[in-house]
Order: structure tokens, then C-alpha cells, then sequence
């Protein structure tokens, strides 16, 4: 059997950069599993293509929550990725960082080293940013950031003169000095291709003789001598095999296979374990705790302007915008729907932004309820209005449902389960209306679809909330770093409380729920992490 100095278990958004980042020296000896297969697939490659693996098991865990009783017993999907990229490959592409408030939330709650101070160069250092470098981004980095200035569809102008005029400023940069304002969201794409973790850090490091990537591999226990970590049970190919590692075994399988492997070794809450008949090695009770993940609601219109439905609706429309796409790598196929946006404040007290907005120029409200069908959007023009709070305080939880690593765990969101988030919402529901109401959007909208001019009271727009939000795809926190085993996972750098030579470097770990899409923030711990395992090798 060969002895790796690491192995890491998940080649998603923060398992690759580690890859990248632990063999570059060529002193390390890795092992990278990966339980899905490798993304040589058109439909990740293809930026637009996130409409087809939304619902593709051959690439994405498709996992579904119990039922959540502030969405009236409604069951929420969470996709994850299952391939080389991870949740990288198969997302919607929006880089945004977080805010600087964030992250020294982080460092505010005994977290070292976790300042937006600390993790600014972080970001800097791992990107290839279109706006050059600068004091708030790199240039040259493994990721590059792409800008969508001269793309992005006419109605999504529009939304941005609509935003200006209802109070909120333009923003140029949402990555920028502040994430406040109303503006074009940077997407990571580069040249017409998905720029997930494993094209910006995978593919550069593959040949290097130091790294081995094991791909359909799916780890099913971690192996213990005593409390030290020692290496990784898995099964491949219809067989069971296992692999040493030296030094450390890094868990990047994300915020729902991490805790679920931790708690298949027999690491996390003991009754819980002890109830699927796996012995406790150490009875760590946040394992699975803490479970933050973002909601969104939209406003769905009609338009008596042209929208990308008429682009990608008809069959001659997905042949020109194919066409396109292949003959010159632009058009509609190669950018994200979540062209504009931005981020406001609910309340005039708010001392810093609290709910994320999107606009997309499509609509697709004839396919079923949660199974959004990306390339079969509606026969008339359309677009949707959508916010996102960005620090809920609800707080859910996950667990192993057998002793089986093939049987998806238990996953309880909890969302709405405070009355800040459902008043979040509500304030958000209300500020769509006053976007709809600006001079812009009245003369652009030709009916409100969803919900109707009849939902006005409070209780109306709850009522809508609790029947048609959904997630955004953001869970984080499930292994939260901090300084207390009791109520936290991982320590400031990212190993195991209790247990020796194991970490857990993904989002995970996020003690809080950054605001704004969670991919730039996982790819930064996956940096971050690097750093801390290379500096403790010496």
C-alpha cells in the first residue's frame, strides 16, 4: 500500500486549490478522491450548462431535505456537486467575496487570522481578475474573474436604472471597496469556459508526479489509530480499498459530506451514532450543527420587451444561440441568468447591507415546482426580481440516517424559524414592489405573474414567502470553526478539536454564513487552508 503525506477526501471548490497548492513545491506526496467523475463533460464546460446538471445524478449528489415547517412541510433540494470542481462546476459562476464585516465577524468570535485584513490577500493572491490588479484584486492568480459589461441582456440595464431610482447607488464593482449598491455581478468564466477549481487549479497540477487523483472513489470511513487520523477507507470500482497517509487527512467534501463522513467514522453527536449502531470514537456534538444556508423569493413578470425567452425558447433561438456560442464562444450560453444585482439595507439602522438582490431577463414558470429547467424558458417575455437575505439566524442540522455511507443523511434546514428572517424577507418582498413601482420597471412590466397585484397585506406576502422561497444553494457551517468543542468543530486552523492529524477545510468550517454566493469564500479557505497545513509541515 503506498503512504501519502496527505490525502483529501472532495475535489471540489476548496479540495482542488489544496491539490494545487500542497504539490507545487513537489516536497508532498497527495492523494485526491473524488466521488464523482471527471468534469471533461460539455455541460460543465459550458457556462449555461448548470440547466442541465441542476438535475443530473451522474454529477450532482441531488440531495432533499426533510420536511421544513416554516416552508409549510415543503421539501428544499440541495444540489452538490459530484465531480472534479466540486460545487464549482456545476454553480451559477457569481463571484462575490463576502464583505468585509464578515469576516472579522470571523476573527470577532475567536477565530485568529481570520480578518477580512488576513483574507484580503488571499483573495487577491488566487484570482485573475478583468479589472487588473489593484487594492481589492489580483491579477495573474489561478481563477479568473470575468467582467459582463458588453454582454449582458438590455433588460438587465434597465433593472439597474430601475435600482438607481429606487435609491440605491450604482455600484461598478461589487468586489469592490463596498458590496453596497446596485450593479453587474462578475461571474468566473474565462474566454467562454466555466472556470471552476478544477480548470483554474486542478488541470495545471495533474501531471505532476507528487499528486495522484482518484476519481468515482467514494470514501466511506476515515482510519484511526488511537485518536490520530491515519488514512481513508473508500470504495472504488465495485471494491473496497483504503490509503495511508503520513501526515494528515483533510476532509473538503463540503458542508454535507463532511460532517456526514465525520459522523460514518463515528465522529459527532454519540446518541446520534449510537442510534445507527456506530461505535464513538469521540463524541464531538457540533458535528452537523449550525447548518446556515441563504433563501431566496422572487418576483416574477411579464415583459412588453424582449427577453432571452424569446432568445432560448424556440428551437431556431437554442440553434442561433448554439451557433454562436461555438463559432465564437459568446452570446447568452456563456454567461450566468444572474446578470445584475447588488446588495441593500432592510432597515435604515442596518449597519451594514443585509439582503442580496438578483435579476435575471428570463422566466421559466411552466416547469415543475423545484426543478428549475434552465433551457426550457416560457413562450412570452419575462424576466424575475429576486432577494436573498444575507445573514439569516435561523439555524438547522444534518445526520447520518444509517450506518450506510451510501444513504444520503438527514437534512433539517430549519429556515424561517426566527422572526428576523421572516421579517428579512418581508422587507424584501416590499422593497421588489418599489423597484416594480420605479418609472423604469412600470413602463417595462406588462403584468406582475408571481405573486399577483392581489397579494398586499403582511400576512399575504408571509403567506407567499413561506409557499415559494427556496434556497440558493449556500449551506455552510456544519464543521463551524471556533475556539469551543463544544460548539465548534474545527479550531482557527481548521484541525479537528480532540482528534490528531484530521482537518476539515470547506465551507463548512464558515462560522457564519458570508453575504453573498458562498463559492469565492469556499475557494479562499481551500487558500487559507493551504497555508495553515504547509506552515505546520515546516
Amino acid at each position: 500500500m503506498i503512504e501519502y503525506d496527505y490525502i483529501i477526501v472532495g475535489a471540489g471548490s476548496a479540495g482542488c486549490v489544496l491539490a494545487n497548492r500542497l504539490t507545487a513545491s513537489g516536497r508532498h506526496r497527495v492523494l485526491l478522491l473524488e466521488a464523482g467523475p471527471s468534469d471533461l463533460s460539455f455541460w460543465v464546460q459550458l457556462p449555461m450548462g448548470y440547466g442541465k446538471t441542476f438535475h443530473d445524478p451522474r454529477i450532482n449528489w441531488m440531495y432533499n431535505s426533510q420536511p421544513i415547517p416554516g416552508l409549510n412541510g415543503r421539501v428544499n433540494y440541495f444540489p452538490r456537486g459530484k465531480v472534479l470542481g466540486g460545487s464549482s462546476s456545476i454553480n451559477a459562476m457569481v463571484y462575490s467575496r463576502g464583505q468585509a464585516g464578515d469576516f472579522d465577524d470571523w476573527a470577532g468570535m475567536g477565530n485568529p487570522g481570520w480578518s477580512w485584513q488576513d483574507v484580503l490577500p488571499l483573495y487577491k493572491r488566487m484570482e485573475d481578475h478583468a479589472l487588473g490588479a489593484g487594492p481589492y484584486h489580483g491579477a495573474g492568480g489561478p481563477l479568473h474573474v470575468t467582467t459582463v459589461e458588453q454582454a449582458v441582456h438590455p433588460l438587465t440595464r434597465l433593472y439597474l436604472k430601475a435600482g438607481e431610482e429606487a435609491g440605491l447607488t450604482y455600484n461598478p464593482d461589487l468586489n469592490g471597496a463596498t458590496i453596497e449598491g446596485v450593479g453587474l455581478y462578475q461571474i468566473t468564466t474565462r474566454d467562454g469556459f466555466r472556470m471552476s477549481t478544477a480548470r483554474a487549479y486542478l488541470w495545471p497540477a495533474r501531471k505532476r508526479p507528487n499528486l495522484r487523483i482518484e476519481t468515482e472513489a467514494l470514501a466511506t470511513r476515515i482510519l484511526f489509530e488511537g485518536r490520530r487520523a491515519i488514512g481513508i477507507a473508500y470504495e472504488q470500482g465495485g471494491q473496497r480499498r483504503e490509503a495511508r497517509a503520513g501526515r494528515e487527512v483533510i476532509l473538503s467534501g463540503g458542508s454535507i459530506n463532511s460532517p456526514h463522513l465525520l459522523q460514518l467514522s463515528g465522529i459527532g453527536p454519540a446518541d446520534v451514532l449510537r442510534d445507527c449502531g456506530i461505535e464513538v470514537l469521540h463524541h464531538a456534538p457540533a458535528v452537523g450543527q449550525n447548518l446556515q444556508d441563504h433563501l431566496c423569493f422572487d418576483h416574477t413578470y411579464r415583459s412588453n420587451r424582449p427577453s432571452l425567452n424569446e432568445a432560448l425558447y424556440p428551437w431556431w433561438g437554442k440553434m442561433h444561440a448554439g451557433l454562436q456560442y461555438v463559432l465564437t464562444r459568446k452570446g447568452p450560453l456563456s454567461l450566468s441568468l444572474n446578470q445584475g444585482g447588488g446588495f441593500f439595507r432592510a432597515r435604515p439602522d442596518s449597519a451594514r447591507p443585509d439582503i442580496q438582490l438578483y435579476f435575471s431577463p428570463l422566466t421559466y414558470e411552466k416547469t415543475l415546482p423545484g426543478k428549475r429547467k434552465l433551457m426550457q424558458p416560457d413562450p412570452f417575455p419575462g424576466f424575475i426580481m429576486s432577494v436573498s437575505p444575507c445573514r439569516p439566524t435561523s439555524r438547522g442540522h444534518l445526520q447520518i440516517r444509517s450506518a450506510d455511507p451510501r444513504e444520503a443523511p438527514l437534512i433539517h434546514p430549519n429556515y424561517l424559524s426566527t422572526n428576523h428572517d421572516v421579517e428579512e424577507l418581508l422587507a424584501g418582498a416590499r422593497f421588489l414592489r418599489r423597484l416594480a413601482a420605479t418609472p423604469t420597471m412600470a413602463a417595462l412590466i406588462a403584468e406582475e405573474l408571481r405573486p399577483s397585484p392581489s397579494v398586499q397585506s403582511d400576512d399575504d406576502h408571509v403567506a407567499d414567502i413561506r409557499n415559494r422561497c427556496y434556497s440558493v444553494f449556500h449551506p455552510v457551517s456544519t464543521c463551524r470553526m471556533g475556539p469551543d468543542p463544544a460548539q465548534c468543530v474545527v479550531d482557527p486552523r481548521l484541525r479537528v478539536h480532540g482528534l490528531e492529524r484530521l482537518r476539515v477545510i470547506d465551507a463548512s468550517i464558515f462560522p457564519t454564513v458570508t453575504s453573498g454566493n458562498t463559492n469565492a469564500p469556499a475557494i479562499m479557505v481551500g487558500e487559507k487552508g493551504a497555508d495553515l497545513v504547509l506552515a505546520d509541515a515546516g
